[in-house]
């Protein structure tokens, strides 16, 4: 299962580990592969040989952060195909990092939705391919709470019912997006002064919180811990699989497209090799993978098109098309604001 989960391990403490690692992960597979653990399926090194005859060693990390220290720290050497948030494809493309996306070679490229080939972090896949997208919004019970929350209002401002059932997500992109969406600011605001205003809310949001937490809400929710959590949608998800009355809902002041992606690196020398691949995991029977079993919406068509009709009734936002997946506003890089949004996190997380 991936996690999301950024705030685990620094850039130091990961580009040390990446130099580590870096003198002892020569591999003699045509291609290593690092990803989410849980985020392909297990024999996906033994379907794409037999596809291609070429051999994978996929390596796991577990947060984008993780993986961007190994990576910026050895230049990408020792990576071919990474599967990284898009924020961070927009920061490795900006180094310099990436290879361009061969068209020619990943014909399975048109069994993309037409609004995944023109997001406008890359419009027209020029460096990166969608693999699952997204939103984020509020994952609750719907037997326990006494009005359907319909607000970012209702977690940061709980009603007494719900005070100290409540969680937040605790990576920095997600905390602050609720705390900038409920000020009616971009997921993506760079104000100062407006990054400050949605960190005091968060601040005065604290004190009615069960915990941040970024692996275990939907368990929570489950056992009856919490009644209204922050949730990926896919993750809420899960939580529907155990318990019926687990809802799932965007509130109306509107969230993020979030989109996981695969990259190829500007220094692999098996290039070539990496677009197979990507264009065997955009076969619709290998992306519908994902679908099924984490429970995430992919942007391809083709794949999407062949679900069982059962899972969307059972899981309601898998159903959430693309054309209202993009009125919700992509993350992005954000330069130099970033620090301002790791300052006010780290003082969220600092105060009483």
């Amino acid at each position: 299962m991936k996690t999301r989960n950024g705030k685990a391990t620094s850039y130091a403490t990961a580009a040390f580990l990446a130099v580590s690692l870096a003198a002892g992960t020569a591999s003699s597979a045509d291609l290593v592969i690092s990803n989410w653990d849980g985020y392909m399926a297990k024999d996906i090194a033994e379907t794409f040989k037999a596809a291609t005859g070429l051999e994978i060693e996929v390596v796991n990390h577990a947060t984008n952060e993780e993986v961007m220290g190994k990576l910026m720290a050895g230049q990408g050497k020792g990576y071919d195909v990474v599967f990284v948030s898009s924020p961070f494809a927009e920061i490795l493309n900006h180094q310099g990092m990436l290879a361009p996306i061969d068209k020619a070679a990943v014909p399975n490229l048109a069994n993309l939705y037409p609004e995944a080939a023109a997001l406008a972090y890359d419009p027209g896949n020029a460096f990166s391919v969608p693999y699952t997208w997204g939103t984020t919004g509020l994952c609750y019970r719907s037997d326990v709470v006494k009005t359907a929350p319909d607000s970012w209002m209702n977690l940061l401002q709980p009603s007494d019912d719900i005070k100290g059932k409540t969680t937040m997500l605790a990576t920095d992109r997600w905390l602050m997006a609720a705390g900038l969406l409920a000020k009616g600011y971009s997921v993506n605001e760079t104000d100062p002064a407006k990054i400050d205003e949605a960190k005091n809310l968060l601040i005065e949001a604290k004190k009615t919180l069960l915990a941040y937490d970024d692996t275990t809400f939907y368990s929570k929710l489950v056992s009856g811990e919490a009644s209204l959590v922050h949730a990926w949608d896919g993750w809420c998800n899960y939580g529907i699989t155990e318990n019926k009355d687990i809802k799932f809902v965007v509130p109306k002041e509107g969230s993020d497209l979030w989109v996981d992606t695969i990259v190829v690196m500007k220094n692999s020398e098996k290039q070539a090799e990496a677009m197979k691949f990507i264009n065997f995991i955009l076969d619709a029977k290998n992306h519908a993978w994902a679908a099924e079993n984490i429970l995430y919406k992919v942007p391809n068509k083709a794949a999407m098109e062949s679900l069982d009709p059962k899972l969307i009734e059972q899981y309601p936002n898998m159903g959430m098309s693309p054309a209202e997946l993009t009125k919700y506003e992509l993350l992005r890089d954000l330069g130099d604001a970033q620090k301002d949004y790791s300052r006010a996190v780290s003082e969220i997380k600092a105060a009483n």
